[in-house]
Order: structure tokens, then sequence, then C-alpha cells
């Protein structure tokens, strides 16, 4: 298969290595274009008003892979590589192995997940892979996982984005795969008043998670579901905070179509006699 790898970690992350290195060893053409430096929590964001600046990197990575470090997001990666760098189109997109974990709505700041999306948006199935861990630094047992899934995404219906979370244990502790939802993922976010050497005031984004409730459940599910439905696919997919919790690999389905579709005919209803 021919893949498109990025991340939002940089060129030099180890998690990149592990998932491209692993990936070219099986056989696969492995292209791989990501941010020159860290550019964690960054969105869907892209360079408008400034210059993009690529660089072949040669030095880190399976001989057989072409690689490109890029001054700009993640999304802007592969909006390059698809629109720039690439003779064709890949067969599907990966972005990661990001260190630390993309849940619940951690994934409407992740670079990681946005540059998967980019991909998406071309129609091309695609892939986010994240290690939930900032301090564990075993890669390969994510990018083994990530060599088994990736075979599966031309097989889909649809083209889809799957949200990979692994685990950081080993991988005979893994209790398989789960497929989630989205679960919630709130921040006690704490900004520290600070002062540089020059006198000039600035802040810090700090914090903690706050694991995610019962209450905190998704508001818009299908219109065509009945009640009963509704509980029954609750019951049914767990979110994907649980099930990293009790040792699964998560796998989400996301797409980018953000509608709140149980809500169409309320607001058609009050809107319209305005």
């Amino acid at each position: 298969m021919k893949l498109l790898i990025s991340n939002d970690d940089g060129i030099f992350a180890a998690g990149i290595r592990t998932l491209a290195n692993t990936l070219a060893a099986q056989g696969h053409e492995v292209t791989v274009v990501c941010p020159d430096r860290e550019r964690s929590a960054t969105g869907h964001g892209i360079t408008m008003h400034q210059p993009i600046r690529v660089e072949q990197v040669t030095s880190i990575y399976h001989e057989h892979i072409q690689a490109w470090a890029c001054s700009g997001t993640p999304a802007d990666c592969v909006k390059l590589a698809l629109d720039a760098l690439l003779d064709n189109a890949p067969d599907c997109v990966l972005s990661g192995i990001n260190h630390g974990a993309n849940l619940g709505n951690d994934v409407l700041y992740s670079g990681t997940v946005s540059a998967a999306m980019e991909g998406l948006l071309e129609g091309i199935p695609s892939m986010a892979i994240s290690l939930a861990s900032f301090s564990y630094s075993d890669f390969q047992p994510a990018a083994d996982y990530a060599c088994q899934l990736v075979l599966q995404l031309p097989k889909l219906d649809q083209p889809l984005l799957l949200n990979l979370n692994i685990p950081p244990i080993t991988k005979s502790k893994i209790q398989g795969i789960a497929i989630t939802r989205l679960g919630v993922r709130r921040y006690q976010d704490l900004f520290e008043k600070r002062i540089d050497p020059r006198g000039k005031t600035y802040y810090w984004l700090a914090g903690e998670v706050l694991e995610e409730s019962d209450r905190d459940l998704p508001h818009s599910l299908p219109n065509s579901l009945t009640t009963a439905q509704n509980i029954d696919f609750m019951t049914r997919f767990t979110t994907d905070v649980k099930a990293l919790k009790t040792g699964y690999v998560t796998v989400t389905p996301l797409h980018y179509d953000l509608t709140a579709y149980s809500d169409l005919s309320a607001l058609q209803n009050q809107f319209t006699k305005l």
C-alpha cells in the first residue's frame, strides 16, 4: 500500500519513526511529511499568510522512506503532501504515533487527529494513532496494531477516520480492540501568571484532566433512533476513555460532519416562526 504519514510531535519524534519504519519493513511504500518541530494542540489550523518550507530528511528513517520536514502545521503537512509533493494520492493517510492520548473532546484540539482528518477531507481513509502516556515510550505495540488495522481501511464501506488510542502497557496485557464512541475529557484549566526578565506579564496554560462522569454523554444521536434504541446504542458502545482504562485499544470512527442531526427538526420548527 502507498501510505502518507504525518504527526504533530515533529519529524524527529520516536513515535512517527517507529510507525513509519515498521510499515516500510512490511513492504509498504511510505512517505513521511510532518512538522519540523513539535506542533501539538494546533487543531486544524493552516498557514495562509507566510510561506511553507520543506526540507528532505534522510538520516533517521528506513532507507526506502522518503521523509520531509515541513515548517507548517500538521494539517499543512498533509495538504502540501497531497497537492504538491506526491505524484499520486496515497491509499491511506496515517498520523502518529502521538505521545499522549487523544480521547473524547481532545480530538477538537489535536494536531494528530487534524492531520488524519485532512486526509479524510480529500476522501482518503485515514487513521490517527496515539500512545496514551507521556512517560511510557514503547511505541512498538501501537505500531503493530496500526499495521494490522491499516489493511482494513480500504475495505470500509466509506472513507472514515479511525482514531486509535493504545494503552501504555505491554502487548501481552492488552485486552483486545474495542469499537468505541467519544467520551468527554474535560480539563480544569489554569493560567499561571508569570513575569519575564524584561518585566512583561505572560501566561502559561497548565491544569489537570477531569475524568468523564456518567452524566457526560453525547447530546446528539441520530434522530432516526427511538429512546429505547438510543439507550441500547449507548450501552453497546462504551466510550474511548472507559475502554482504554480497562486495557483495550480503542478504535473510534470519526467524520468531519459535526451537524447536530437530532436538533435539526426542533430548530426548524422554532426558528421558522420568527
